[in-house]
């Protein structure tokens, strides 16, 4: 098994994920005219800060610093900073193509996180949110493939 450090060096970078998506699920509910959709942006959002939380209170059981959020050039190599852009065309497909690119970045590094040598409840957890981020993924790709038919 990894050591303390490592694992929370693992789960730290998964905080860092989290926030990221719940900001970029936040600059895609502020720039999407769709009520329902902003409503399920939002949602994500929440969902994302919930398990940064969830994260961090793991990080500090270990007796380690949990990270207290993701940084803008962490983002750009996590697939959000496209989502600016996006946003500012008010393109639809295009907000949930960026969306769905952050997702991407996500399911990799929890992949990568779940493959690695964790304790039984960090494994638990974040298998869980691995789990729950795949289900959001597969909904914004529909979504995505559903605007582009219109």
């Amino acid at each position: 098994m990894q050591t303390t450090h490592d694992i929370a060096v693992t789960v730290n970078h998964l905080i860092n994920i989290c926030r990221d998506g719940q900001t970029g699920f936040e600059a895609a509910a502020k720039s999407i005219k769709d009520s329902a959709l902003r409503a399920e942006f939002i949602q994500y959002s929440q969902q994302r800060r919930d398990f940064a939380e969830e994260l961090q209170a793991m990080v500090d059981d270990l007796g380690e610093a949990p990270s207290d959020g993701g940084t803008v050039s962490g983002a750009m190599h996590r697939g959000w900073m496209k989502l600016k852009e996006a946003v500012s065309s008010n393109d639809r497909y295009a907000v949930l193509a960026e969306c769905e690119s952050g997702e991407d970045s996500a399911l990799e590094a929890y992949r990568e996180a779940v493959s690695t040598d964790l304790t039984p409840d960090a494994a638990t957890l974040i298998e869980t949110q691995y789990e729950q981020i795949q289900r959001v993924h597969d909904r914004i790709k529909m979504l995505r493939a559903m605007s582009r038919v219109k």
